[in-house]
């Protein structure tokens, strides 16, 4: 009754990021923007009230990448160059992350954040015959194909977040992350612990992964910007897979799971897990790599994508 009271309570709460969390710095392109991985290939664009910020490289059939919860594409800095041989390769900045605007809470669920970023699609007239995501990114993919917003012929997950936290862990996190999003004292305290670049790099150690000093400089810069922190937390607040999880039999692209067998962030059994309430699944694991296993080995994980990409002979 009280955990009940509590959500109740928590879930109540006015929308505030389009009002008091406009007051959290973002990263500025003038600044942290300065040593951005691929900068030339950056754009910015304002679609209806959301400004974005994204990366284009390449040249072929498009292909959409979409990063992870706390991330930006970024992420992508290592493994994009050897997609963009093939494919003109398209990494926008989720709602809320890296130099992306905050939407209001509506837009940081996963349904709202699935419609934004069909939005953006639809303003560049994008129609990705392939879309690869990155954890939470993954969920987005699927999501994406769901609601019918694209109809790629494959989704690639590379360690995905596709499955809700099960008993009491379900209930407890989102108020956990409502309460900490709310909460200004909690989001300037994680960007001011992150000004020591050794809690990021055990951050980021301790999702089983050994990324590259620029990756974990670039991360660094984000998370000390209070309004990443912020996006970040509050997306985490508004997230649900539940529903997704119960869709995913209706998904008709070829779902690969691509999964690094060191992953700590996303256990490799409950990923794959995951190939059980899809119809058409592939699993290929990476022995040796970790949660961020194309930040830690691009050439490998690249190795197994692309042949997936591959579109088949008629």
């Amino acid at each position: 009754m009280l955990l009940s009271s509590l959500w109740k309570k928590v879930s109540n709460f006015p929308d505030r990021l389009g009002g008091p969390h406009k007051m959290y710095r973002k990263p500025k392109w003038s600044r942290e923007g300065v040593n951005w991985p691929n900068r030339q290939f950056s754009r910015f664009i304002q679609v209806g009230d959301q400004k974005w910020h994204f990366q284009v490289m390449g040249a072929g059939p498009p292909i959409l990448l979409l990063h992870g919860t706390g991330s930006s594409c970024h992420t992508w800095a290592g493994i994009a160059p050897l997609l963009a041989e093939h494919y003109t390769i398209y990494m926008p900045d989720l709602p809320g992350h890296g130099f992306t605007q905050t939407p209001p809470a509506s837009g940081l669920s996963l349904v709202g954040m699935t419609r934004l970023v069909n939005d953006l699609l639809t303003a560049l007239d994008v129609e990705p015959e392939a879309i690869i995501g990155h954890s939470a990114g993954a969920a987005v993919a699927v999501q994406l194909a769901l609601a019918g917003y694209a109809r790629p012929r494959a989704i690639v997950a590379i360690n995905g977040a596709f499955q809700p936290f099960s008993g009491l862990a379900a209930l407890l996190f989102p108020i956990a992350a409502h309460v900490l999003a709310l909460n200004p004292v909690t989001i300037f305290a994680v960007s001011t612990g992150a000004k020591d670049r050794s809690r990021i790099e055990r951050l980021m150690r301790s999702t089983g992964s050994n990324i590259p000093q620029s990756s974990l400089d670039r991360y660094g810069d984000l998370f000390t910007a209070p309004g990443h922190v912020a996006g970040m937390l509050a997306m985490m607040a508004n997230w649900n897979l539940a529903p997704l999880l119960r869709q995913m039999f209706q998904l008709t692209p070829q779902l690969t799971l691509v999964i690094g067998a060191r992953d700590k962030a996303v256990p490799p059994d409950r990923q794959a897990n995951v190939a059980k309430h899809a119809p058409r699944v592939q699993v290929l694991e990476l022995a040796n790599l970790g949660h961020l296993a194309h930040e830690e080995d691009p050439a490998a994980v690249a190795a197994v994508v692309l042949p997936v990409l591959v579109a088949p002979k008629p």
